[in-house]
């Protein structure tokens, strides 16, 4: 054998050798993907699946037969280099968010197939209008002068406030005063569910979808010419972020699994209870989007802005635990009062309606809540913010001389109207911008009734 010829037949033997290697390694390869209990589906740049394991064809119900070599849709690319090789899809089996994401799907699927005597469709429940934000302040008068202007038109609105503001009341309240209130309102809370359901429960699925669902309808077709609210929008994934904000600027999506696309016309109205620049900050949302969805941009108030509204709310809510515990109590005492005006609220109006609720659960005969009446967490919180506002004045004998001051000129302000209009309350109250409750109580602390 010449030399050249025992060449060609060493490395003939070393590339069978490496071939048998590379043979035996995908044998191993292959039965490791076989064996995870998770789905994995990886397709080539030209969008054609080049590998399904066993665990992706339990769960999307297929055969990997008729899946290998056939063009699929994926979002998950795959570079080197920046060179794109293809994409990735990974899928988890979790039983429980399964049959949750059925269960949630379903419901609204046969909630959005009601149909009334006329044959059209009913929509979702709404309950409140603009009538239904009260309140005297200006800050809330602003905010809902801007809401009812903004409800006239078509364009996506942001709503931006602390938890416990009442954003979800002011959607409502739009979607109402539209020209689409005759359509569904529909709201997804995007905090309360993982990436994966949320985009089934977004876009809809077909047939091969995490949810064992063949074709459902997702919350964009249910809301098709009403009106979609996106609460805690910052919670929502980022990824999922960005397939939100081409539905927004394409007008049209894509159902889970789908391969045509489906128009959509629908109002968006997000929500998210932190600064929307903070939040961009912190990587919760991408500013794409929030330059998408701020077309019009409306900040709710946190109570500790507009406390003068305060007595209003009690009011209300008095009313209606009045009616749904078969009470009677007329108010609260002077000292709730005072606590109330003087407490934070970081929990806002929702936290001061859970306070009054919690209270008359305790009330026996009386008619008037007093402070034994609000529950002991309250209490314990109003005793820590005492001790700090207290520790705070001991650094410093200023405030404490301003507060004085402060309360000696509005007394003298309060005697003065109140002289002037011979003792009449309604007309001392009009006159100081005041509320009859709250000016009643003014009148008890400085004993001037």
């Amino acid at each position: 054998m010449t030399k050249s010829k025992k060449i060609i037949v060493d490395q003939e033997y070393k590339l069978r050798e490496q071939l048998a290697i590379a043979e035996q390694k995908l044998i191993l390869y292959e039965t490791f993907l076989n064996s995870l209990d998770i789905g994995i589906q990886v397709i080539d740049k030209h969008e054609t699946a080049i590998l399904y394991n066993a665990m992706m064809t339990q769960l999307e119900d297929e055969n990997a037969n008729n899946i290998l070599g056939k063009a699929e849709n994926s979002t998950t690319q795959l570079y080197v280099n920046n060179d794109l090789l293809g994409a990735l899809e990974i899928t988890k089996d979790i039983p429980f968010i399964r049959m949750l994401a059925k269960k949630i799907i379903d419901l609204q699927q046969n909630l959005s197939a009601q149909k009334n005597p006329l044959n059209v469709t009913q929509p979702f429940s709404t309950r409140y209008t603009f009538s239904d934000i009260i309140g005297n302040s200006d800050a809330l008068k602003t905010v809902k002068i801007q809401a009812n202007r903004a409800a006239r038109t078509s364009s996506n609105i942001l709503l931006y406030g602390e938890t416990g503001t009442g954003k979800e009341l002011f959607a409502q309240s739009i979607h109402n005063a539209s020209l689409c209130k005759q359509g569904p309102f529909v709201a997804i809370n995007c905090a309360a569910l993982p990436e994966h359901l949320l985009e089934g429960l977004l876009f809809g699925t077909v047939k091969g979808g995490f949810t064992d669902a063949l074709d459902r309808p997702g919350f964009f077709e249910q809301a098709q010419d009403g009106t979609l609210l996106l609460d805690e929008i910052n919670s929502m994934n980022i990824n999922l972020q960005a397939k939100l904000l081409r539905v927004l600027q394409e007008h049209s999506f894509r159902r889970v699994g789908a391969t045509n696309e489906t128009a959509i016309n629908v109002r968006i109205i997000s929500t998210i209870d932190v600064n929307p620049f903070d939040a961009i900050a912190q990587k919760q949302l991408r500013k794409d989007l929030y330059y998408c969805l701020d077309t019009v941009a409306l900040h709710i108030p946190p109570l500790r802005e507009h406390k003068e509204d305060i007595p209003i709310y009690i009011d209300r809510f008095i009313e209606k635990y009045n009616s749904s515990m078969g009470l009677d109590i007329k108010r609260v005492s002077a000292a709730v009062l005072d606590a109330f005006q003087q407490y934070s609220w970081p929990g806002n109006i929702r936290e001061l309606q859970h306070a009054i609720e919690g209270a008359m659960n305790l009330v026996a005969s009386e008619q008037e809540i007093q402070m034994h009446h609000l529950s002991s967490l309250f209490q314990s919180n109003l005793l820590a913010m005492s001790k700090s506002t207290q520790t705070a004045n001991m650094s410093c004998t200023e405030p404490a001389k301003l507060i004085e001051l402060r309360d000696t000129m509005e007394k003298e302000l309060i005697c003065a109207a109140f002289n002037k209009s011979n003792g009449n309350v309604t007309r001392t109250a009009k006159s100081l911008g005041l509320t009859r409750q709250l000016l009643q109580y003014k009148l008890k602390k400085y004993n001037l009734k």
